[in-house]
């Protein structure tokens, strides 16, 4: 597997952050935390509470002290997640709160903007590409992945406010827009006619 990472020197070597990606498949984490790499820094996820209660994942995903969300009661894993923050930690949440099955960017939540706000540190917007082989929504697995290519796209740091989330958020939204496009152009497969790529580019 062939892994790349596009712009990892955004991602501070030191303090908090929060890292906020798309989400296209049930693997994401595993290939954001690539990112950090170059920083050499580790990075904690936010991930639905279920995870955290399967027989395998679970045991790694609690070991790593990721961050368990219960959709019933999402703030206790926001204020969570601010406390990682300004403890200096970087914080990965997926504002799309689900896989996308298009491939899109789906309306976000406004969590990743109001943590990092919160926390007084700056956002990051990070593109994962082509999980979606590996294992995601509707679609065969391929978990070993071989020869397949991962790209991993970041965005430069957003100062955020937390005064207006929902613009802030939109502001969010644009940057991995713009870095999804990038993604799928620089990616060795064509899009046109393909299940893995959104409609807007062929897909």
């Amino acid at each position: 597997m062939k892994i790349k990472v596009k712009g990892g020197e955004h991602i501070p070597r030191e303090g908090g952050a929060v890292l906020a990606s798309n989400h296209i498949s049930y693997v994401d984490f595993i290939f954001d935390g690539f990112a950090a790499q170059p920083s050499k820094r580790l990075v904690r996820f936010m991930a639905k509470k279920d995870a955290f209660e399967h027989p395998g994942v679970g045991v790694v995903s609690r070991s790593y002290h990721h961050i368990s969300v219960d959709r019933a009661a999402g703030e206790q894993s926001l204020l969570d997640a601010i406390e990682y923050t300004k403890a200096g930690e970087i914080v990965g949440i997926f504002p799309e709160a689900t896989i996308s099955r298009s491939m899109e960017i789906k309306e976000l939540k406004t969590g990743a903007v109001r943590v990092a706000a919160e926390a007084g540190v700056p956002l990051i917007p990070i593109i994962v590409w082509g999980t979606q082989f590996l294992k995601t929504k509707d679609h065969p697995s391929d978990m070993w992945g071989r020869g397949r290519h991962v790209s991993l796209y970041v965005g430069e740091p957003i100062e955020v406010t937390g005064e207006d989330p929902v613009a802030e958020t939109a502001v969010l939204k644009e940057r991995l827009q713009a870095l999804l496009a990038d993604a799928i152009n620089e990616y060795p497969l064509s899009p046109e006619g393909q299940w893995w790529a959104p409609a807007s580019f062929g897909g």
